[in-house]
């Protein structure tokens, strides 16, 4: 008995190592679950983006706001001439905080009165915020004087900070991207699998068109996706969307076509639609971890935020939100649209010629 299963033990093991692609699937997905998990996993919010209106300009000053960047847990990334520019910078995502100190804010302290400051928060990622109100009102109790401070807080956007209100956005992005990617790279594998592509390939139809052909349905399927979680999102969870809603499907359009180039690209090194789900599953985890989807990207290592700048939906997740929650525009997002942009056509080109090489 025991030669008999030693025997079949040694058959699946010469299958395994026959099946390269699989096999390294298997043996590289569990280092990389947790190297991310490892590295981009921080339930801490620290590094928190700040930018700072400093009006009285003098020791005093400088002295209070040292308090906050001393922590850790606020990072300075620029001085603003305005309380304009401060709002223009939670826009735009540069910064999550600003600080703001009056003029008078010198004087008030050494004359012993309670000096004002103004702290304006990006409540549109409620953990972010939480954790800036709760250190900012720590903060304030202490100055040099051993005085307190007057910290008049703001939030923006998200006044609850309903985390409701910050999930839907990023799930609309990822419903998106899981739809295109694992929809194409299953149709095309199926095609192969059931020998059916070959028949394909030798009609008439040019590559381009069966190319066209079999992602346009899933196009379709992933829009409708998205007007039907919108609706849910809206009327059932009561997110309210304060930016234009045709500009977000205009975006989305482009973010719709990286997601099919990585989908294509899936089909072309897939054999089996075993391996096209292992392969998907291999590009959506960086992409849920590193996206800033639920862990802030702040408070991730330099070298993994990087990394995350080459995921396509990290920028999509800076339109959702902008959109939907801080109702903003083109001329805030047009970054995050450009990258976005040249992301799809560079993957979605690279994707097509593979595809076309593939049929040939």
């Amino acid at each position: 008995m025991i030669a008999r299963v030693w025997s079949i033990v040694l058959k699946e093991f010469i299958q395994i190592r026959r099946d390269r692609r699989t096999l390294a699937i298997v043996l590289l997905l569990p280092v990389m679950q947790l190297t991310l998990f490892g590295y981009a996993i921080n339930t801490t919010v620290d590094h928190i983006a700040t930018v700072v209106l400093d009006q009285a300009r003098d020791a005093q000053s400088r002295g209070f706001l040292s308090t906050f960047f001393n922590t850790g847990y606020f990072d300075l990334v620029g001085q603003v001439g305005s309380i304009e520019q401060v709002r223009q910078a939670i826009d735009a995502g540069t910064a999550r905080v600003g600080i703001v100190l009056p003029p008078e804010f010198s004087r008030d302290l050494v004359a012993g009165r309670a000096p004002r400051a103004q702290m304006v928060v990006d409540g549109s990622d409620p953990n972010t915020a939480q954790t800036a109100l709760l250190v900012a009102g720590t903060l304030s109790q202490r100055s040099a004087a051993r005085q307190a401070i007057d910290l008049r807080p703001i939030v923006l956007y998200n006044p609850s900070m309903q985390s409701i209100n910050f999930m839907i956005p990023g799930l609309l992005g990822l419903i998106m991207q899981f739809q295109t990617l694992l929809l194409t790279a299953f149709a095309v594998v199926r095609e192969r699998e059931r020998g059916t592509l070959e028949q394909l390939v030798v009609t008439p139809v040019k590559p381009w068109e069966l190319m066209l052909g079999k992602i346009l349905p899933y196009v379709t399927v992933a829009f409708a996706n998205v007007l039907f979680a919108s609706a849910i999102g809206h009327f059932w969870f009561g997110v309210e969307f304060a930016g234009s809603f045709p500009l977000l499907l205009v975006l989305a359009a482009v973010f719709v076509l990286s997601s099919l180039g990585l989908g294509l690209l899936v089909s072309t090194v897939s054999q089996t639609q075993t391996q096209a789900m292992q392969l998907a599953l291999f590009v959506m985890l960086p992409s849920i971890i590193l996206s800033g989807f639920v862990f802030a990207r702040e408070s991730m290592p330099h070298p993994i935020r990087e990394l995350g700048l080459l995921i396509p939906l990290t920028y999509f997740l800076q339109i959702l939100r902008g959109i939907i929650l801080k109702g903003v525009g083109v001329e805030v997002l047009w970054p995050e649209v450009l990258a976005l942009a040249a992301f799809g056509v560079i993957v979605f080109g690279l994707s097509a010629n593979r595809f076309r090489k593939t049929l040939d």
